[in-house]
């Protein structure tokens, strides 16, 4: 015969205190979804873009942990193929190039760079391999290669500045202040800027616009100048007339100033001289054109009147 064991009945207290207990569940998580719905009411988006972001940062941690796995087990070359194929195939694939900053470069000469690009999967084009081909055209200074999404390669080009022309035995090249050469040039377009010459005289672009800067008034009027000897400078004004300067850049800078005085007080540009030298310290000396000749006659002149006085 079975017998039926029953359990004696919760006690009041039993049931009060379980009863407590369940309102301070309650009131927790009352508490705790009115902070979570306050804190979204001030997020500037959304709970589904929230779920979104977080789904989007689940997949990416998925795709990083796929490519480890395949780097540790040795293949991530295949990986990165793999992905790069998918890229493609979703439209992440080189299709324009947009160039920025050319004024004075021929554009084609970017596009030549950027051809072997065409057609690749985004994954796969290296921005820093194309940059460090970009800075070997003369006239690109600096240069910011992007990815912009999905099929665009951004090039931002900064230029180096057309500063003077270097005459060499066999053209005319176009330098900027620093020196680097851009480009030949005809002589035609080498007209209105200042034609330096000599060896070497490019990388003495710096000191040269420093002497000139010397003396504003007179820096106009230089048409050319001439690095001499690896050590002085010869300057030649658009009149024809040349000045030749002594060594050092103090030196020079104060003969410069001072032959400037003496043209605003005696204008020596334009007239008979065609040469001063002012190499040796407070002296100048001038060459004027058939001086010696204009001397001989004078002096044969002379002696032709002292005859003619004596035959009287």
């Amino acid at each position: 015969m079975s017998q039926t064991i029953r359990r004696k009945a919760p006690t009041a207290r039993k049931t009060a205190a379980a009863q407590g207990t369940a309102r301070k569940v309650r009131a927790a998580k009352a508490r705790t979804g009115s902070a979570v719905d306050r804190i979204m009411a001030w997020m500037p988006f959304s709970e589904a873009q929230l779920h979104r972001a977080f789904l989007a940062v689940i997949l990416g941690a998925a795709v990083v942990l796929a490519w480890f796995a395949a780097a540790m087990a040795g293949l991530p070359a295949l990986a990165s193929k793999q992905l790069a194929t998918v890229a493609a195939d979703a439209g992440f694939e080189v299709r324009r190039v947009d160039v920025r900053g050319v004024k004075n470069l021929n554009e084609l000469k970017i596009y030549e760079r950027v051809l072997a690009e065409r057609d690749r999967a985004m994954p796969l084009v290296d921005i820093h391999a194309l940059r460090d081909e970009l800075l070997q055209i003369s006239w690109i200074k600096d240069a910011r290669v992007s990815r912009q999404l999905p099929d665009t390669i951004v090039i931002d080009v900064v230029e180096r500045e057309p500063h003077a022309v270097l005459r060499k035995p066999d053209r005319l090249v176009l330098i900027d202040a620093e020196g680097n050469e851009l480009e030949p040039v005809s002589a035609q377009r080498a007209k209105g800027r200042l034609i330096v010459s000599g060896p070497g005289a490019g990388r003495q672009m710096a000191g040269l616009d420093a002497l000139l800067a010397a003396a504003p008034a007179l820096k106009p009027q230089v048409r050319e100048a001439e690095w001499v000897g690896n050590r002085r400078w010869n300057v030649k004004f658009k009149t024809g007339q040349v000045l030749a300067l002594p060594e050092g850049e103090r030196k020079s800078a104060d003969a410069l100033i001072a032959f400037a005085r003496l043209d605003g007080t005696n204008r020596l540009l334009g007239g008979r001289v065609v040469a001063f030298d002012m190499r040796a310290p407070d002296r100048i000396y001038m060459r004027i054109p058939d001086r010696a000749k204009q001397e001989a006659l004078r002096v044969a002149g002379a002696a032709a009147r002292k005859k003619e006085e004596k035959e009287d």
